[in-house]
């Protein structure tokens, strides 16, 4: 049973963390009056950050835990590549738009790094932190 309730939590934390890489990178040419609005930034670290601790809260486990930071990698990377059609999610464009995409890679990165780090160096949550306990009065 708990094989299954992790394979559960490991399919939540990739679905929900590549929909919201994904949302991140279609958030990067969001521009106001010309302006970048970098709110791509700010989801790529506060999502990084939230989703690697909420995934190990509710599943209990590290390996779960890793999952949104490296879907997050997987889908910043495939967008920063060209396919063989040539279609290009990440692109150079000016120079502030340069600074941007690449503010977005450096600070996703770091930030999945950081939160992966902190769950990798902390104490396993015990199976009634994650949820998972019969619900019997102690």
């Amino acid at each position: 049973m708990r094989g299954l309730q992790l394979a559960g939590w490991a399919l939540a934390a990739v679905v929900v963390a590549a929909w919201l890489a994904l949302v991140e990178v279609f958030w990067l040419p969001l521009r106001v009056g010309g302006v970048p609005v970098p709110v791509s930034l700010l989801a790529a670290v506060f999502g990084n950050v939230l989703l690697v601790d909420v995934a190990r809260r509710l599943s209990g486990s590290r390996l779960v835990a890793v999952l949104p930071a490296l879907v997050w990698l997987g889908v910043a990377l495939a967008a920063g590549s060209r396919r063989s059609e040539g279609d290009l999610l990440i692109t150079g464009g000016d120079a502030v738009t340069q600074v941007v995409n690449l503010g977005f890679l450096l600070v996703g990165v770091v930030a999945a790094a950081f939160a992966v780090g902190r769950t990798l160096g902390s104490p396993p949550v015990s199976r009634a932190a994650a949820g998972t306990s019969s619900g019997a009065a102690r």
